[in-house]
C-alpha cells in the first residue's frame, strides 16, 4: 500500500534515507586501548589519545576493522580492500582534538542491500550506499549543574559504524522494517548490540517530499540522533507533514539539521546543515591507508553465522512454518536458538505456537528476555512431551506452564505434585459421561433432534466433572458413542 501525505492541493510522496550510527562491539576503542563498558563512572575510560594530549598517536584496533568487515559481508556489500581515514573538523566541547577521525571518500565497505518484510507480506530491497568507521564523540551533560555543563569523555573514541542507506525508503513502516532488520543482522553477527536506549545505535533521518508522480528529489532535512524505531517512524511523519505545509504555502524547504521532540510529536530547527567542505576533510597524517588481506576477508566470511534471511528460509523449509511465524522467530538470534531446542524431534508448529504465545506472554508479564526466561527451552520441550504422550492435555498444560514460570520447577515435577496426570481410563471417562448425560436429559433430547452445537457443551461438562484431567480425544469418542 502506497504511503502518501494528502496536502491541501496535492498528494505527496515521502523520500527517506537513514544514516545509522552503530557502536562496534569491542573491548577497546577504535584508536586507543581504553575500555568501552557502558555505565562506567564519568571520565574513567579515557586514554591520553581520547583526551587529545599533544604527541599521542592513534593505533588502529584490528577487531573494530574485523567487525566492520563482518557487518559489510552480512549486508551483501562490497568490501573495499583499500580504505582511508580522514579528519573531519568541527568544534564541540566533547571533541577534544576539534576533529573526528572518520572515513569520507574511501570507506571500508561499499554498496550493499537489505531486504525488508512489510506487514502485507511483501518484501522490498533497500540499498546501502556505504559503511564507514569513525570515532564517537564524548557526551555533554547539561543537567548536572544550574549554570555549568559537564563533559564525560568515556564515549570519546569509541568505534562507530556509520551505515548510510540509499533514499529508497518511502514510508515510516519501511523505515521501521529497515532499522529492525539492520539491528537483527548486526546482533546475529555480534558486531553491535543494537540497544538504542543506551545510545549504541542511533539514526539520523533524512526526509524530503515531492508531489506524487515527480521523480526529482527536493531539498532534504536531517532529523538528528533519533534513539528508537518508534521515534524514527514518528519523526518521518512529522517532518514530512511540516515540509508539505511549507511547499504548499509557497515557501521553500531549507536544508538544515532538526531535532525530534517526541513529547510534542514535532521537529524543530537545530542548525543549518553543513556541507562536506565545511568540515575541511583531509587524510589523517597519523594513519596509513588501511589495506586488507583478501584471505583474511575470506576467513571472516567463512566464519559468519547463519543470518536472519537464510534462517527464515530454512525454518519454512525444514519446519514447515509460515512466512510470518518464521519471521517472528528469527527476529532475534536468541529466540531462534530457543525455538530450535524446543522444536527438535517434536511438532514444530506446536513448538512455534508455544514460544510465540505462552512464552512471549510470560516474558512480557515478568519483564524478562529470552536469555533470562524463567522457563528454559529444554523445560518447555519436556512440557510438550507430556502433552504428546497423553500424560496431560492441552488445557492442563497451560496451568502447568504458569506454575513453571512462577516456581522454576520442571513440568513433570509439577504434574506429580498436583496430581494432574490425564485420565485415560475409559471406564472412568464413560462413568463421567453417563453422569453428565443423565443430569441433562433436555439437552440430550435437543442434541438428538438436530442441535449438534450442544456437543461442545457436553465436552465442557465432562471435562469439568473430571477436573480437566480427561483425555479430550477419549471424552469426544465416548460422547459420540453414547449420543448416537
Amino acid at each position: 500500500m502506497t504511503y502518501t501525505i494528502e496536502g491541501s492541493t496535492d498528494s505527496w510522496e515521502v523520500v527517506v534515507g537513514l544514516e545509522v550510527h552503530a557502536q562496534v562491539i569491542s573491548r577497546a576503542k577504535l584508536f586507543s586501548g581504553a575500555a568501552t563498558d557502558f555505565g562506567a563512572e564519568p571520565n574513567t575510560q579515557v586514554s591520553f589519545i581520547d583526551a587529545a594530549f599533544p604527541g599521542m598517536l592513534p593505533v588502529i584496533n584490528r577487531e573494530c576493522v574485523a567487525q566492520a568487515v563482518r557487518t559489510g559481508l552480512g549486508l551483501n556489500a562490497h568490501i573495499n580492500v583499500v580504505s582511508r581515514f580522514d579528519r573531519k573538523h568541527y568544534y564541540y566541547p566533547d571533541l577534544p582534538p576539534n576533529y573526528q577521525i572518520s572515513q569520507y571518500q574511501h570507506p571500508i565497505v561499499g554498496e550493499g542491500q537489505i531486504e525488508i518484510e512489510l506487514a502485507d507480506g511483501s518484501t522490498k530491497q533497500i540499498g546501502v550506499t556505504r559503511l564507514h568507521l569513525e570515532q564517537d564523540a564524548g557526551k555533554s551533560l547539561h543537567d548536572q549543574h544550574p549554570t555549568k555543563s559537564y563533559i564525560d569523555l568515556n564515549r570519546a573514541g569509541v568505534a562507530l559504524m556509520e551505515i548510510v542507506s540509499e533514499p529508497d525508503i518511502r514510508s515510516p513502516e519501511e523505515a521501521g522494517a529497515y532499522l529492525r532488520k539492520l539491528r537483527a543482522v548486526m546482533r546475529y553477527l555480534g558486531t553491535c548490540d543494537g540497544n538504542m536506549e543506551e545510545g549504541s545505535m542511533r539514526a539520523d533521518v533524512n526526509v524530503s517530499v515531492r508531489r506524487q508522480g515527480e521523480t526529482a528529489l527536493n531539498t532534504r532535512c536531517e532529523v538528528k540522533n533519533v534513539n528508537s524505531v518508534r521515534f524514527v517512524m514518528q519523526a518521518i511523519e512529522a517532518e514530512a507533514k511540516r515540509q508539505v505545509e511549507v511547499w504548499e504555502s509557497g515557501g521553500t524547504v531549507q536544508q538544515e539539521t532538526r531535532l525530534f521532540d517526541s513529547a510534542r510529536g514535532v521537529t524543530r530547527s537545530m542548525r543549518s546543515k553543513e556541507d562536506a567542505h565545511d568540515y575541511r576533510y583531509f587524510p589523517d597524517p597519523d594513519l596509513l591507508p588501511l589495506v586488507l588481506n583478501e584471505d583474511w576477508i575470506a576467513a571472516l566470511k567463512a566464519a559468519l553465522p547463519e543470518l536472519p534471511d537464510a534462517k527464515r528460509a530454512r525454518f519454512m523449509r525444514e519446519y514447515g512454518l509460515t512466512a510470518y511465524d518464521a519471521a517472528v522467530l528469527v527476529a532475534e538470534r536468541a529466540t531462534a536458538d530457543f525455538f530450535e531446542v524446543v522444536a527438535r524431534g517434536r511438532d514444530a508448529k506446536v513448538a512455534a505456537n508455544w514460544v510465540m504465545g505462552d512464552l512471549f506472554a510470560a516474558l512480557n508479564r515478568t519483564g524478562t528476555t529470552i536469555d533470562t526466561s524463567p522457563v528454559s527451552a529444554a523445560s518447555l520441550g519436556a512440557l510438550l512431551d507430556l502433552i504428546a504422550d497423553n500424560t496431560i492435555n492441552g488445557r492442563i498444560a497451560k496451568d502447568v506452564f504458569e506454575a513453571m514460570v512462577e516456581t522454576g520447577k520442571d513440568a513433570a515435577a509439577i504434574v506429580d505434585e498436583k496430581g494432574l496426570r490425564q485420565v485415560t481410563d475409559t471406564g472412568a471417562i464413560d462413568s463421567a459421561v453417563d453422569k453428565v448425560l443423565a443430569g441433562n436429559p433436555d439437552k440430550v433430547a435437543d442434541y438428538k433432534s438436530g442441535r449438534e452445537k450442544l456437543f461442545g457443551f457436553f465436552v465442557g461438562q465432562v471435562m469439568r466433572a473430571m477436573a480437566g484431567k480427561g483425555n479430550p480425544a477419549l471424552v469426544n469418542e465416548a460422547l459420540k458413542r453414547k449420543l448416537t
